[in-house]
């Protein structure tokens, strides 16, 4: 093969040989570059792996290695993958479900880039009102600024300033230079007056504020001439701003250096109010920015909510840490609850950035509008201002209501910005979260609508040549919506990207230009290449697990044949032997009185198209007011009447009956485990609890002295010292990234030699540790408490983790599942009710399968699930559906249909029951 071929072949394909990164099996891959891939295989097959600790980390690791030694000191880096090549790879962007911590005061509108556009065009073009008499503001004249300063009593000492750096970081060294050579003598740098000639050294990494002095004065009379002078001076140097420090009665005697005492006025030849006699700096993006001190709310701090104690004057409520006891019912009454802000009223900003308009619509009444009204909106003033005559009759009836404030300046911004901002939310509205305020905080937001939303925002950046490497972009999208989001992806694709997707669903599958299908198992017995090639190639390999339920259609027809036959469809059943929980009158958010019944002792799923209120009804309402129920019966009395009754508590307005037949609640979301490397199955269910006791009792540890917390690696006494009970270490590589090593004294065992050194049936607690959950299972046989809890992560297919396996290397599918298996594994009397949030996610059709023999088990046993999920495998199994829309947001919250799956599939105006048939193949 020439050179040129080589390179052309490399070009097109991402060659990867030996592939060992977790349990990557030293693989070897070619993938093309350029198309649409979807990486899939059984949850724990090394998928995750693959895409994103592999291709991912390498890019990124390739990308940082081109900075400068200094920037990367401030990057965390990633570590070389273990891999013997990597060829042809394109830069990578990971697009994934958020699992760590989201900044409160992160919106829908500031995630997608939305948000910097807005505040450009309302700084540029907007039309700013006083805050307190809404009136518009006006110039100030210098010949007012200077009437303002004779005003002030005679004798009073005043500084006029200019200001020139306000809130930024830096040392500002060229400044002080071009002060002085401008011929200033002295600068006032954050509240201190100092000499411009040799100003203290500032810190390179904090925000300063500098005013350079241009005159100091007394009050008397005959100054005006001079003041005119000065003040014309500041003006200019302050870009149209001029700070007024002036002395009240306490400050005599003190230095005029703005510190107390001294009363700092700030005049603009650009925004002031004559009514109010007030002045305000001028307009700057920041000043819409609730992330910046000079844009954000003060009260609130840009966050748009208070806590209770905060609103009251009282002392905020303290956090209970793992192992404390709930709270009592009267305690929990007494909890700070977070409150609007009373003074932005959620807006988040300060009152100036509130009061400017773009015509006639202040940005916080923009961003409260749903994605899909506001490119409504943004379309409509685009089509004005382009003169389009059709938009003249739809804006009488839009939100803009003074069209006319456009300036010429002001209409060429807009035409330059606005439609970036329409096209971003067009964007938005086919990836499918149209139904979204725009000020929707990303913490409220699921994994699904999250990475939606990312995908939006690449596909705004217009970046081409990247790798977009994605997890499970369907999470949470109804069957309906998939199609617009496989559109956005191909969109993606044809700009000249490479997409590699960690994906189960079959219609994405199905429409990838590319499968590469891992496993066949789990754990230690996946990580290899099953099959690759086209969609119709795997499902023609005999090896592959996924051809075959490619060609199924998912699960079979014949499992779901049987699922609920009675029902008229709108909910008229009532044969229900074990009892029902109902709910009625339900108003958060959009539900529309909804009134639902959720049969006791059977699995019902919860579904709507993404936005139709599902998991307003249970997490937000079902949840909360069974939560309290249970919380306010008599200790020890399950079953017992309530103390109180919580059942129509305003915060979860609606009203709730049968909680009486319910003794427990077990809710497993989508919030993940204490990600970090201690975390693992063992400790998160409790295991390691029972285990560590079984070792304090054993004759070598009673002779030594040893108690249960000498089996512990979290704590001093038995752990490794040098590793701190990790079993690696990290070396610190400086320009490099940090590299983890073995521990070279306890050899990755975790623990010191005189507790390895304590044996049970042959094994120290460190060998226990590195053991399979289903052999543990055999070697724990003959202790009932352990075995249990054991056999229970087997039965939601996690017998292949380790029970040491850190958590840091799971995958979201197993995070949950460990999640439930720990519920499970618990020893409890009476009826619980199990709610789980898109238990699917992550899983492969496969693994889907178990975890319905898992509900169904439960059932058996006289439990209720209840689970919110699109999946179709999972809705045509269940027992009941409740089925809520018909649209998403506004246009959502009403009850569609509430049967058996066959009532809902034989209903004409629900977009589940149209997927239903089709999955069902009637």
């Amino acid at each position: 093969m020439s050179r040129l071929s080589a390179i052309t072949e490399t070009q097109s394909t991402i060659r990867v040989r030996g592939a060992r990164v977790h349990n990557l099996q030293n693989i070897d891959l070619e993938i093309p570059r350029g198309k649409f891939v979807v990486v899939t295989g059984v949850s724990g097959s090394g998928k995750s792996s693959l895409a994103f600790d592999t291709l991912f980390a390498e890019g990124q690791r390739r990308y940082l290695e081109t900075l400068s030694s200094q920037t990367r000191t401030y990057l965390d880096q990633m570590q070389r993958a273990d891999v013997d090549e990597i060829e042809g790879l394109p830069p990578t962007l990971s697009v994934e479900q958020h699992v760590g911590q989201i900044h409160p005061r992160s919106t829908l509108a500031t995630t997608t880039g939305i948000h910097e556009f807005l505040r450009l065009l309302y700084a540029r073009a907007g039309t700013a009102h006083c805050p307190q008499c809404r009136r518009e503001l006006s110039q100030q004249s210098p010949q007012a600024i200077v009437d303002a300063i004779l005003e002030l009593e005679a004798g009073r000492k005043a500084m006029i300033l200019a200001p020139l750096v306000r809130g930024k970081k830096g040392q500002h060294k060229d400044l002080f230079e071009k002060i002085c050579r401008e011929g200033f003598v002295r600068a006032r740098v954050d509240g201190e007056i100092v000499d411009a000639g040799s100003p203290p050294p500032l810190k390179k990494s904090q925000a300063h504020d500098i005013d350079v002095v241009i005159d100091r004065i007394v009050v008397k009379d005959g100054l005006r001439a001079r003041l005119q002078e000065s003040v014309n001076l500041a003006l200019r140097q302050g870009q149209g701003s001029c700070v007024i420090c002036h002395e009240t009665p306490a400050a005599e005697g003190t230095r005029p250096n703005g510190g107390s005492g001294w009363q700092d006025r700030l005049y603009s030849s650009r925004f002031a109010c004559p009514s109010c006699q007030l002045s305000f700096a001028e307009i700057e993006p920041r000043t819409f920015s609730f992330n910046s001190p000079y844009g954000a709310c003060s009260t609130c701090e840009g966050l748009g909510l208070v806590d209770g104690a905060q609103a009251s004057g009282g002392r905020a409520g303290r956090k209970r840490g793992r192992g404390q006891p709930a709270l009592e019912p009267a305690e929990a009454d007494c909890v700070a609850v977070a409150s609007v802000c009373p003074d932005c009223k959620g807006a988040r900003l300060a009152p100036i950035g509130r009061e400017v308009t773009v015509a006639g619509v202040s940005l916080p009444q923009l961003l409260a509008l749903s994605v899909a009204d506001a490119e409504s909106a943004i379309g409509l003033l685009c089509d004005h201002l382009s003169g389009q005559p059709a938009a003249t009759g739809l804006l009488a009836g839009s939100i803009w209501k003074d069209l006319n404030s456009f300036t010429p300046a002001a209409r060429l911004v807009a035409e330059r910005v606005l439609p970036e901002i329409h096209q971003r939310l067009r964007f938005l509205r086919e990836v499918g979260v149209h139904y979204l305020s725009l000020d929707r905080p990303t913490q409220t937001l699921s994994g699904g609508e999250f990475q939606r939303a990312r995908i939006a925002g690449c596909l705004g950046g217009g970046l081409i040549g990247v790798c977009y490497i994605l997890d499970e972009p369907t999470i949470g999208l109804h069957a309906r919506d998939t199609e617009r989001l496989l559109q956005s992806l191909v969109a993606l694709r044809d700009q000249g990207n490479s997409l590699i997707v960690v994906e189960h669903d079959r219609e994405v599958m199905l429409r990838a230009d590319y499968l590469i299908d891992l496993g066949p198992g789990a754990g230690r017995e996946g990580g290899r290449v099953m099959a690759v090639g086209t969609p119709a190639d795997v499902s023609r390999d005999p090896q592959s697990l996924t051809g075959r339920y490619l060609q199924a259609n998912g699960v079979l027809p014949d499992r779901v044949a049987s699922a609920g036959k009675t029902g008229a469809g709108n909910g008229s059943r009532t044969e229900f032997p074990s009892g029902i929980l109902s709910l009625s009158a339900v108003t958060s958010r959009n539900l529309q009185e909804v009134s639902a019944t959720f049969p006791l002792g059977q699995l019902t799923c919860v579904t709507g198209v993404s936005g139709s209120g599902k998991s307003t009804l249970v997490m937000e309402t079902l949840v909360p007011k069974l939560r309290a129920v249970l919380a306010a019966r008599p200790m020890g009395r399950p079953g017992a009447a309530a103390t109180r009754s919580p059942r129509t508590d305003d915060r979860w307005p609606g009203i709730l009956t049968g909680a009486d037949q319910i003794d427990r609640l077990v809710e497993v979301d989508q919030s993940p485990l204490g990600r970090n490397a201690r975390s693992n199955p063992a400790t998160v269910s409790g295991l390691w609890d029972e285990i560590r006791k079984l070792y304090a009792r054993t004759r070598d540890a009673r002779v030594r002295g040893f108690r249960a917390a000498r089996f512990s690696f979290n704590a001093a006494g038995g752990r490794c010292e040098e590793c701190r009970g990790q079993g690696t270490r990290r070396v610190a590589m400086q320009f490099l990234p940090d590299i983890e090593v073995v521990c070279p004294t306890c050899r990755g065992a975790r623990f010191n030699r005189q507790t390895l050194q304590i044996k049970f049936r042959g094994k120290s607690v460190a060998d226990v540790l590195e053991m399979r959950i289903d052999e543990a299972v055999g070697f724990f046989h003959n202790f009932a408490g352990l075995q249990q809890k054991l056999q229970t992560f087997v039965d939601v297919g996690l017998g292949y983790l380790a029970l040491g396996q850190s958590a840091t290397t799971l995958s979201g599918g197993e995070v949950q599942r460990i999640k439930l298996a720990s519920e499970l594994g618990r020893s409890v009397q009476g009826r619980s009710v199990y709610v789980l949030d898109e238990p699917t996610t992550g899983l492969h059709p496969a693994d889907i399968e178990r975890l319905l023999d898992l509900f169904q088990k439960l059932t058996a046993a006289g439990h209720t699930v209840i689970v919110v999920e699109h999946q179709l495998d999972v809705i045509a199994r269940s027992d009941w559906v409740i089925d809520l829309g018909p649209e998403g947001g506004a246009e959502g919250g009403h009850l569609v249909g509430m049967g058996t799956p066959a009532d809902i599939a034989a209903q004409p105006a629900s977009h589940t029951g149209r997927a239903l048939r089709s999955f069902l193949g009637s």
